[in-house]
């Protein structure tokens, strides 16, 4: 029963903080909902006995808005928390085609006439599904991985070498130091 609670406590954090991508004004905002929303989702893979899929939800998820907000900074030039944006274009169309795809893909679901099981699951099913995805990959994409983060590092740095905090130019001239509006530090 309470497995239960737990998993539609979990499916309704996932839907909130979903539509709360589009309802923030932040990039920061909306990524950190994006990431609460699929953390979420990979728990409840996780309870319906799918680690595997699960855990690796969570850690390519949680990795991919981190990696955004790199990019934000690094290609935007900006502190994503504090730039107000609006996540929702062309709103009148853009509702026409989500109601126009749920309902193609509703159709799908319930129309297509879909195969019986041939066969028996594997013993190990998560070991099998890792096999099925990574096969003898998986050394290959250890390795590869910490080399793309260090890339991307690398490319945010080479992008802003002075540092996001460095804005006043080559005179570096600043405000005293109790006015913060003049570069100063202030309290």
């Amino acid at each position: 029963m309470l497995i239960d609670i737990l998993f539609w406590v979990l499916a309704l954090v996932s839907v909130a903080s979903g539509v709360a991508v589009f309802m923030v004004d932040s990039m920061a905002r909306a990524t950190y909902a994006l990431a609460v929303s699929f953390v979420a989702v990979g728990i409840m893979l996780v309870m319906v006995d799918l680690e595997y899929i699960g855990i690796i939800t969570i850690l390519m998820m949680v990795m991919e808005m981190a990696i955004m907000a790199v990019y934000m900074v690094m290609y935007m030039g900006m502190n994503p928390a504090l730039m107000p944006m609006d996540m929702t274009h062309n709103k009148r169309w853009s509702a026409v085609l989500a109601a126009g795809t749920f309902v193609l893909l509703a159709a799908g679901v319930l129309l297509i006439p879909w195969p019986a099981r041939i066969g028996a699951p594997a013993a190990d099913l998560t070991a099998s599904l890792g096999e099925a995805i990574m096969g003898p990959k998986m050394l290959v994409m250890l390795t590869i991985s910490p080399v793309l983060f260090a890339t991307i590092i690398a490319g945010l740095v080479i992008a802003n070498p002075r540092g996001r905090y460095d804005r006043w130019g080559d005179d570096l001239k600043r405000g005293t130091p109790d006015d913060p509006m003049q570069g100063g530090l202030g309290q």
